[in-house]
């Protein structure tokens, strides 16, 4: 009994603000969504904030998230660690589903919404809400994403050593 309050006196919610892979995943999915947001900012002189949480665009915002986690854990836990290889292993099935059945499904999506827009006023669909496009990633996007990811989580341990150095 002695040993259980022990250790949950030395629990401590803030040690989630030291948690680097986590840091890293959450910063890269920032940076992601903001790049995507001033890039249609910048091209199409519009804002869109739903482009701050939307899935979709360049570059991949899933597949920065778990590139940055499995590199950040690599850097915490070692390369060669079962820890490392789930996390990896995870970021591939993640980003291979992001350029695959997402993609695929966001064309399907183009497809019937113009089969639904040709429909006659009349048609029960006629009046049915546009279905999202923009679910997937094309190859370029996810890899876009993975090498931000993986800067991310790099600049992050060259961090966090500086700071343990100090």
């Amino acid at each position: 009994m002695g040993d259980a309050s022990s250790s949950s006196s030395t629990f401590s919610y803030l040690a989630v603000f030291y948690n680097y892979p986590l840091i890293s995943a959450l910063v890269s999915f920032a940076i992601a969504q903001t790049i995507k947001f001033l890039t249609t900012w910048y091209k199409e002189n519009r804002w869109d904030p739903k482009l701050l949480v939307g899935s979709g665009g360049m570059p991949s915002s899933h597949s920065s998230t778990v590139t940055a986690l499995a590199t950040a854990i690599g850097f915490c836990e070692g390369f060669d660690s079962s820890l490392f290889a789930t996390a990896a292993i995870l970021a591939c099935i993640v980003m291979y589903d992001a350029f695959g059945v997402r993609l695929h499904a966001g064309k399907q999506a183009e497809v019937l919404n113009q089969i639904v827009y040709e429909l006659p006023a009349e048609h029960p669909l006629a009046e049915t809400r546009p279905l999202r496009e923009l679910l997937g990633h094309t190859p370029p996007q996810v890899f876009a994403g993975g090498v931000l990811g993986f800067i991310i989580a790099t600049i992050g341990q060259i961090i966090v050593r500086t700071v343990s150095n100090v």
